[in-house]
């Protein structure tokens, strides 16, 4: 009895992970998309074009589409917002992986009715937008109840593009400062991205302290995010093939950023020290204040801040710089006006009055010539 007892067991065991299988199996199924024209075929039968001055790229080997998703992590039943997926190949991938949501916003309309024919072989999972993305609202487009508290772990919301070369640094700025207010895609939480940039801005992201590809961008993203460079797409890879091969990298911002204080603050100080970035840091610093108080309020900042003023902006470390704004904001507070202060406008001002007085001159040498017009020779 004991061994017909074990066998049933073993027979009991067998079909239930049987089952298992065959309803995750089924799911897949439910999840992969049915036969579709390859994205060669779709940018032929709409008669697509890459417009160079949009910086369009198409990417249509699909073993690296898959190779990108899976580096935003594991998108099963997620939300997921594509930017310019273009003729859709990210898309298929994105759709492929199992996420339950997805909204491409596209600015092109010219690839919205490949999108279309997409949408509806993936009934009820995806959503098209036609608009620009530097002005599209994100934070009315998904459900309130996937937010989670910052401290918490990121929400089910990825945002994921292979993006244009021409606004993939001010896109990525702004979602930086958006990232700082919790606004926008991250009012949600710590929305995770998963973008592709020209390689050099790539290396930029991800360049460490010291590092010769160190530069503002590499600080203002830091200071928000674990910044992952995952992989490099060769050029030749795309179409047409873009003169700089691709990297893709992964953003996940920090539950506590590194610098405590106003994203323009942080910005204000960032781009002032990287003006000059072959020069000492101390070059860069003095900017920030009206020549009348710069060299006593440079070494006031670079003190406060126990900031060596002969390292160069790359070797400054986010401490540093955390220092740095910190100071920076004390220095404010004491003195009114001062973070409004702009030495180009100071500058500017300086050049245009120096033309007036010119100026000046001019209409009395012009009557002089008059009144003497022998002198003309």
């Amino acid at each position: 009895m004991a061994c017909a007892a074990s066998t049933t067991g073993k027979d009991w065991y067998k079909e239930v992970t049987y089952q298992q299988r065959r309803m995750a199996s089924l799911k897949l199924v439910t999840y992969r998309l049915p036969p579709l024209p390859t994205i060669g075929e779709i940018i032929k039968l709409y008669n697509l074009k890459a417009e160079k001055q949009l910086s369009q790229n198409f990417l249509l080997d699909m073993r690296l589409t898959d190779k990108i998703i899976r580096q935003a992590g594991n998108l099963k039943d997620t939300h997921v917002c594509e930017v310019g997926p273009g003729p859709g190949g990210l898309t298929r991938s994105i759709l492929n992986a199992g996420a339950a949501d997805v909204l491409v916003v596209e600015k092109d309309i010219r690839f919205i009715p490949g999108l279309q024919l997409l949408s509806e072989a993936a009934p009820g999972r995806m959503r098209i937008a036609q608009g620009d993305i530097l002005t599209y609202r994100l934070d009315k487009v998904f459900p309130a109840h996937i937010a989670k508290t910052w401290e918490d772990v990121p929400p089910n919301l990825h945002i994921i593009g292979n993006l244009p070369f021409s606004v993939s640094t001010p896109l990525l700025i702004k979602w930086l400062e958006q990232m700082s207010n919790r606004s926008g895609p991250f009012m949600f939480g710590r929305t995770r991205l998963t973008l592709t940039f020209q390689k050099e801005v790539a290396e930029r992201l991800t360049a460490s302290k010291g590092s010769p590809q160190r530069s503002r961008l590499s600080v203002m993203a830091q200071y928000l995010c674990t910044v992952k460079k995952c992989f490099t797409i060769p050029g030749r890879a795309f179409v047409p093939k873009p003169d700089v091969d691709v990297g893709v990298v992964h953003f996940t911002p920090l539950a506590q950023p590194q610098i405590q204080q106003p994203f323009k603050l942080v910005e204000r100080i960032v781009r002032n020290a990287f003006q000059f970035r072959r020069k000492h840091c101390r070059r860069g610093l003095e900017m920030l204040f009206p020549e009348s108080q710069r060299q006593e309020l440079s070494e006031q900042l670079l003190h406060s801040a126990d900031v060596d003023p002969t390292l160069r902006p790359t070797e400054l470390s986010i401490s540093e710089f955390r220092a740095l704004v910190d100071a920076y904001s004390r220095l404010c507070h004491e003195h009114q006006g001062l973070n409004d202060y702009d030495f180009r406008e100071e500058l500017r001002l300086k050049h245009k009055t120096k033309r007036a007085a010119g100026n000046t001159k001019e209409p009395h040498l012009q009557t002089t010539m008059e009144e003497h017009p022998n002198n003309a020779g």
